[in-house]
């Protein structure tokens, strides 16, 4: 992505545009996020489910490893939303791929008055696990 960093509110339409891949016959929830990195780009996921429930991935964690496949390994921003234009808060699992990279991300979601709300992971997730750390 060249010029400026995308405002808050472009990340989320771009998450939201995510969701239209998102695979979700079972919980009908279709998610999609946002990632913003350090350089400037911006990566996508979706979640996409499977009826054997524990292989189905979250849109944040796919927007994840989309961006480790590409050597992108600092992240600034993440922005969730549903199909719906609901804000989502990533789940435990996600919150520690996130931590893995970056407590200091900024997870941006929208609250239930459709208000863009801000968060610091470590807020979210305030004792990641870390190996070796006791």
């Amino acid at each position: 992505m060249q010029g400026t960093e995308p405002s808050d509110s472009e990340l989320l339409r771009i998450a939201l545009e995510a969701t239209k891949n998102s695979y979700a016959p079972y919980s009908r929830i279709q998610v999609g996020a946002a990632l913003l990195t350090e350089s400037g780009k911006v990566f996508t996921g979706c979640n996409v489910e499977n009826s054997s429930y524990g292989l189905s991935i979250c849109a944040e964690r796919v927007a994840v490893f989309n961006a480790i496949n590409s050597g992108e390994r600092k992240f600034k921003k993440i922005a969730v939303i549903n199909s719906e234009g609901k804000g989502m808060i990533p789940c435990g699992a996600c919150r520690q791929v996130l931590a893995e990279f970056s407590e200091d991300i900024e997870v941006i979601t929208l609250d239930s008055n459709n208000r863009i709300v801000k968060y610091k992971l470590s807020e979210l997730l305030p004792h990641a696990f870390r190996l070796g750390e006791g």
